[in-house]
């Protein structure tokens, strides 16, 4: 039997000391410019007992931006900031990937350059999403995402590019792999998903082919790069979050996608399995259906690489899920917000710790993010 806390080799060139992954969690703790800093180095370092981490979401240029205070990866001081940050987490014998996005439409006038509108698959707006930015003092709050307009055919190319320099960064900053954002709402689920895509050019929403094409254009940049082994990509089938559509394409957009990404072997597809929220960026309902494991043996058939689920494991459900067969290995975002020491936490019964959401996204420094003691259990 798999256990949890077996090692397990991602790709070709990455063995992980278990089989527990930290999901990307955006957290609002950058310097001004969108630079990581010492602070959120010792954040990631305290984490590194997890087999991989993948990073908060980086924006890959000033237009993907949509959020206050997230990372990016388009300078030469965040590549510094963020090499701060790979080094911490190898020091401490930590493997750790960067996870790249595009907001696409899911971003407000106010945080992009010249007050430009957001860049979406298409010019409909997101109308019952929130975003959160940074008020004349400073403070987070939340806005409704701006009308967005259409990306050109022409500016596809654009989009590539970006990530492609972003991709060099992250090779730059130390970085063992790249995570391609295409989950939750953002620029990539935009063009997947069959009712929102209403384009008509070869990024349109007629198959499944054009609805993924630019996906497949920036993992093929990230994999001339990195190499495939270095690359994995994060989807949310059947998510809502975002204003986003029920889609009745859903599967066949998927399997489509696991057959092609399993073709170029990148090292993993990270899904969110289980229910996640929908509506606006406060809403904490769960009211949308996740993958059936008949669908999930599909996926499992049609990708050869590692697959990573996501979304309110605990230990007893997570081991569940590995002895299940259908997934390799499971990935948990807010119990490691609270518990730095979360693999041994599971590895012993010991207790978890929670965090207050008040916490989640805050300026208030260490509180809430570096200051959770490992375990009493663990020191006696």
């Amino acid at each position: 039997m798999t256990t949890l806390f077996e090692s397990h080799a991602l790709g070709d060139q990455i063995v992980m000391k278990n089989r527990t992954v930290m999901a990307p969690m955006t957290r609002t703790r950058t310097s001004p410019g969108d630079v990581p800093n010492a602070m959120m180095a010792t954040y990631y370092g305290q984490r590194a007992g997890a087999g991989l981490i993948v990073t908060e979401a980086a924006d890959v240029s000033l237009h993907t931006k949509g959020y206050a205070w997230t990372p990016g990866i388009y300078t030469q001081e965040q590549v510094r900031g963020w090499r701060l940050v790979t080094d911490e987490v190898h020091r401490h014998g930590g493997t750790i990937f960067l996870q790249t996005w595009h907001v696409g439409r899911l971003a407000h006038t106010s945080m992009l350059p010249n007050g430009e509108a957001p860049w979406g698959a298409t010019a409909e707006r997101a109308s019952e999403s929130d975003v959160f930015i940074h008020d004349a003092s400073g403070r987070l709050t939340f806005l409704r995402a701006s009308t967005p307009r259409q990306i050109q055919t022409a500016e596809t190319a654009v989009v590539v590019d970006e990530f492609a320099a972003a991709f060099g960064n992250a090779l730059s900053a130390g970085f063992d792999g790249v995570e391609i954002h295409g989950a939750n709402g953002y620029l990539f689920d935009q063009f997947m998903n069959s009712v929102l895509n209403t384009r008509t050019d070869q990024y349109g929403g007629q198959s499944p082919q054009n609805r993924t094409r630019l996906l497949l254009e920036v993992v093929d940049a990230a994999i001339r790069i990195l190499g495939a082994g270095r690359v994995g990509v994060r989807l949310s089938p059947f998510g809502r979050y975002g204003s986003m559509p029920a889609d009745p394409r859903v599967e066949e957009t998927l399997l489509y996608l696991s057959s092609e990404l399993s073709r170029r072997g990148i090292a993993y597809l990270h899904m969110v399995y289980q229910l996640m929220p929908s509506g606006n960026a406060q809403d904490g309902n769960f009211d949308q259906p996740h993958l059936s494991d008949a669908l999930m043996r599909k996926v499992r058939e049609s990708f050869s690489g590692s697959l990573i689920w996501c979304g309110g494991f605990d230990g007893t459900t997570a081991q569940a899920a590995l002895d299940g067969g259908l997934v390799d290995l499971i990935a948990f975002g807010r119990p490691y917000i609270a518990n730095p020491d979360l693999v041994e936490r599971l590895r012993h019964d010991w207790p978890l710790a929670e965090a207050e959401r008040s916490d989640f996204y805050t300026r208030d420094g260490e509180k809430g993010y570096t200051d959770f003691p490992v375990c009493r259990a663990a020191t006696g």
